[in-house]
């Protein structure tokens, strides 16, 4: 209902979190699984995931199927994997692009897709991750991947459709696995900076918005909903998403530019659905459980006033958020409004 613009009983609510977090509240919560926390916390949605070809080791980098490159790194919190410059960072022509072992659905197992969705019957279920921008960046180094925009717009062209093609299948194989009980398929590209758009809107209709508008397609021919992940200031290109056939957009990171909950759902709340909202960068970290309480509740009466709103943080929990202020987060009486 929400998704669809209706008002349900309650605003539904979902977690996005770190892997160090999730261990976290695993061992606080006393859960021996993400499921056991999930219920725990009362959320709406279950991701189904097939099992992708697993990371190797680079020269003491971590690589996945991609060729995305992950090196060990210390934190105030602890050592854990920060992005480097991926396998194509120093690819010179086309051809070097075009060699590199791109994976295939073939390599992926979607055997455990129906069990996955049987466990979760009863909650909507969504499956994705999918990314034609961003990630192939992260291969080619994200510096790299902005100068070809300009410079080399056919090795831009050529990494797109690469992802885009594979995403595509994984959809279909995933939902014909799940037999068809996909509820939402979400994409991933971040478009915009804490006070404004990463790239141009040339850049974004040239080389982003059509694969968004195929996976839209692809979706919504077979009767779900697509779901398209962006960080930062992206008000301005909000028009386009909606145009193109985003049905949820995430995560709506209120301290940025533009992307007060008010504003949004004034302008935009008759188009689209927001997931996210609750702030990652500020209250969650820094506030007292009853602020976050209060705050809450007051972004699930915006947003989710008449439907369309699926409350989350606003991106993945840190670990500089305590177990005591995402319970906060997650009491179950905010979601009445």
């Amino acid at each position: 209902m929400a998704v669809n613009l209706e008002q349900p009983d309650r605003v539904p609510m979902d977690i996005w979190a770190e892997d160090e977090v999730w261990d976290r509240l695993l061992r606080d919560l006393g859960a021996s699984t993400r499921d056991q926390v999930c219920e725990r916390l009362q959320t709406d949605i279950r991701y189904i995931l097939p099992t992708y070809p697993g990371d190797t080791l680079v020269d003491g980098m971590k690589q996945n199927m991609w060729g995305e490159r992950w090196a060990r790194t210390d934190t105030a919190w602890g050592e854990t994997w920060e992005h480097v410059d991926g396998a194509l960072a120093g690819a010179t022509c086309l051809a070097d692009l075009e060699s590199f072992p791109w994976p295939s659905c073939d390599d992926v197992d979607y055997s455990t897709i129906a069990q996955q969705c049987d466990r979760f019957e009863g909650y909507a279920i969504a499956h994705g991750f999918a990314d034609t921008f961003e990630r192939p960046a992260m291969v080619r180094g994200l510096a790299n991947m902005l100068c070809d925009t300009v410079l080399h717009p056919d090795w831009v062209d050529y990494l797109v459709k690469v992802f885009l093609d594979f995403y595509v299948e994984d959809f279909h194989r995933c939902l014909e696995a799940s037999r068809g009980r996909m509820d939402i398929f979400w994409a991933i590209t971040d478009l915009g900076s804490q006070d404004r758009m990463l790239v141009s809107q040339a850049c974004f209709g040239r080389f982003i918005a059509p694969a968004l508008r195929t996976m839209a397609g692809a979706a919504h021919r077979e009767g779900v909903k697509f779901m398209f992940h962006s960080c930062g200031a992206v008000r301005d290109v909000i028009p386009s998403l909606i145009e193109i056939g985003v049905d949820i957009l995430n995560p709506i990171q209120p301290a940025c530019a533009g992307m007060a909950p008010e504003g949004l759902k004034r302008d935009f709340g008759k188009n689209l659905c927001f997931h996210g909202g609750v702030d990652v960068q500020y209250l969650l970290p820094g506030g007292t459980p009853e602020a976050i309480g209060t705050e809450v509740h007051r972004t699930a009466g915006i947003l989710g006033a008449g439907g369309g709103a699926i409350l989350a943080p606003s991106n993945n929990l840190q670990p500089d958020t305590s177990t005591q202020n995402i319970l906060a987060m997650y009491e179950p009486e905010l979601r009445y409004i």
